[in-house]
């Protein structure tokens, strides 16, 4: 089994000076210079590459996760664009439903306008009817 390095390796700002200070080596030699290196039983010392660069991307700031919403179940996640489709129907998707909290009998009174559809839910109260930017 592999022992941990003997220093704890660079996070954040501190990780990101030391990759700039050390840009002439390899990606290899800066994780180890890191303490992001293990050493086996025997002695090998094993460079981890993966926990380097998710330090990096975290020092950086990047969210590559995406925020769990609802039940934790995978799939995909809203694009914002629907496509009609071959029989002329529009289908908006439960993702959308389930983020405006829609359940099943909910009805809408449905307007045409020049480029646009516009939803109107019925039976609701009127307090968030203050949004119409498109006319």
């Amino acid at each position: 089994m592999a022992k941990p390095s003997n220093s704890n390796p660079l996070t954040g700002k501190i990780l990101l000076k030391k990759v700039k200070d050390l840009e002439h080596l390899s990606r290899e030699e800066k994780a180890k210079a890191c303490g992001y290196y293990t050493v086996t039983k025997n002695d090998v010392v094993r460079v981890n590459m993966m926990k380097f660069m998710n330090a990096l991307i975290d020092a950086e700031g990047i969210q590559l996760d995406s925020i769990q919403t609802g039940n934790g179940r995978g799939g995909r996640s809203a694009s914002y664009r629907i496509t009609v489709q071959s029989n002329g129907n529009l289908l908006i998707g439960a993702a959308y439903t389930k983020q405006m909290g829609l359940r099943p009998g909910d009805e809408f009174e449905i307007s045409l306008g020049r480029k646009h559809i516009r939803l109107k839910q019925l039976n609701v109260d009127d307090d968030d009817d203050n949004d119409d930017d498109d006319e």
